[in-house]
């Protein structure tokens, strides 16, 4: 049976590349047509539209930027709603609130369809290695048929509970991998601003206990200001922002993401939101040179 893919960016081309090399019988759709191509071209059908997928495949995965994508390729609020979650398993993989995954669940339960809540932590790297670690939340048939599903593109699948349990669990991790990744730049600025050699600090740090999968991954990049996307600026942003959200609501002090959200803020602001995390390396030049420039520097969380 036709397994459907609809969401082809970043992350998702390469997992759906993956599920067809794997032998996973393929049905994909994007807004940008041109995206497919590769995927054609490994051995998918390409469909004319959203609703095609759901016309063809009684499984279908979106990964998709945000709330506004899931709800307009589902056609949530319009009667096209039920025709296409009704009798299909829904497998969300990208990442948004929890509370509008929780009320997407009872939408698509309510139209007779089931989902399934399936995030995943890691960037694009990962994501073309298959060694994405996935989250999963829903009921139990459900999950049940996803889990060998998403084998091809994840090493690590965690069970967590009911809806939104494996968003709230993304989020989680996406602060520390936020928090860590900022701190390694600013870390990286500070002795880059006072003259020392730059890649003989990342050999100190990969020497030491601070190493780590990501600063393995990133420091690289610092060093050879290669902003090339794995994970853009504007995607942490948003992330930042769901994660300040879910804070904000359950009363929760976050005062290092706090700081982050204004940088990548600014990151974004100055034109660097299609460029890898550590762009936010820009940020904080910008203060820097700002500050030595008399300009005022603006600190706090926005």
């Amino acid at each position: 049976m036709l397994v459907g893919f609809i969401g082809l960016g970043v992350m998702g081309r390469p997992m759906a590349l993956n599920l067809v090399r794997a032998g996973t019988p393929l049905v994909v759709w994007n807004r940008t047509p041109e995206r497919c191509a590769p995927l054609r071209e490994a051995g998918a059908e390409q469909a004319a539209s959203a609703a095609e997928v759901f016309e063809r495949a009684a499984t279908v995965i979106l990964m998709l930027a945000d709330e506004a994508a899931v709800d307009a390729v589902l056609g949530r609020g319009t009667p096209d709603f039920a025709t296409r979650v009704a009798g299909h398993t829904v497998v969300h993989m990208g990442t948004t609130s929890p509370e509008h995954s929780a009320a997407l669940q009872d939408d698509i339960r309510g139209a007779g369809g089931a989902y399934a809540e399936v995030p995943v932590s890691g960037s694009r790297t990962p994501a073309e290695r298959g060694r994405l670690v996935a989250m999963l939340a829903g009921d139990d048939h459900a999950l049940a048929s996803v889990r060998p599903l998403i084998a091809p593109m994840c090493g690590e699948a965690f069970d967590c509970g009911p809806v939104p349990n494996a968003l709230l669990m993304k989020l989680s991790v996406n602060l520390f991998l936020i928090t860590q990744v900022t701190g390694l730049t600013e870390a990286f600025h500070f002795a880059d601003r006072h003259g020392l050699d730059r890649g003989r600090f990342l050999d100190v740090l990969a020497a030491g206990p601070m190493a780590s999968a990501v600063s393995t991954m990133k420091a690289p990049k610092l060093l050879t200001r290669d902003f090339t996307v794995q994970a853009a600026a504007t995607d942490v942003l948003k992330n930042n922002r769901l994660i300040a959200g879910a804070a904000r609501r359950a009363r929760l002090a976050s005062p290092l993401l706090d700081v982050c959200h204004t940088l990548f803020d600014e990151t974004v602001a100055r034109g660097h939101g299609g460029e890898d995390m550590v762009a936010v390396l820009r940020a904080l030049e910008a203060r820097t040179d700002g500050a030595r420039s008399g300009a005022p520097v603006d600190d706090g969380p926005r």
